[in-house]
């Protein structure tokens, strides 16, 4: 036998900790339970990223959305997003499973919200932005060698509609406008794009509020107690 079938002080050891391993928690409060999932750095996708680099895999994302949905102890989702953008379609892929729950969902974009950030913050059913943080908006971009030619150029125009799509379809911001904001050249010395501030994101529509972490929770509470006034 082993010793710790003898010794039955033998304590097992405790599962690995879910901050650590994934960025995130569930907290049970007596307003409700709020699991709550940060996507943090750069997005991963199908390719690992070096080492050194912060990321967030989509394999630890997608099946903590796909749980949070249906366990029946868990009345809501937090979203923290502080994020450099990343893949393209492991990013979309989890804008899309937030934005399909019937659970309620709130979003917090804190320090910035790059690139495919955008999509992942109007996923939720509502979304606010710190007064400090920024989102950046530019095309679709892809590095390593790329193929000059007219199909390539058709494959980079779907990406890029699939996410302007997205986006105008889940915020109050026009295709017009934001596809103005991706394209604006003389704000990014190297790049095209711009840079957008938290009162100016929620002025053009982009983002619902101005808030902090007390504001986000507020509302997913308020949103947990109006779904269970309808089950009454």
């Amino acid at each position: 036998m082993s010793e710790a079938v003898n010794n039955p002080q033998e304590i097992p050891a405790p599962a690995q900790d879910s901050i650590g391993q994934t960025g995130s928690i569930t907290a049970h409060t007596t307003r409700g339970t709020i699991h709550c999932i940060t996507i943090i750095g750069q997005i991963e996708g199908h390719m690992e990223a070096p080492a050194q680099t912060k990321t967030t895999k989509y394999e630890h994302i997608i099946p903590q959305i796909t749980a949070v949905e249906e366990m029946e102890d868990i009345d809501g989702l937090l979203v923290l997003i502080n994020t450099v953008g990343g893949d393209v379609e492991a990013g979309l892929a989890i804008a899309e499973l937030i934005a399909g729950m019937k659970k309620p969902t709130v979003s917090l974009v804190l320090g910035g919200g790059h690139s495919i950030g955008v999509p992942l913050a109007v996923a939720a059913r509502k979304s606010y932005i710190a007064a400090s943080a920024a989102m950046t908006i530019h095309p679709v971009r892809m590095s390593g060698v790329v193929i000059a030619s007219p199909t390539t150029y058709e494959y980079f125009q779907s990406i890029q509609d699939r996410i302007v799509g997205f986006v105008t379809g889940h915020s109050h911001i026009s295709r017009e406008y934001f596809e103005q904001l991706m394209m604006a050249t003389g704000q990014m010395s190297t790049d095209i794009g711009t840079v957008i501030g938290g009162k100016e994101a929620v002025a053009c529509g982009l983002i619902d509020e101005v808030g902090t972490l007390h504001d986000a929770l507020e509302s997913l509470h308020e949103m947990i107690l109006t779904e269970r006034k309808k089950k009454q």
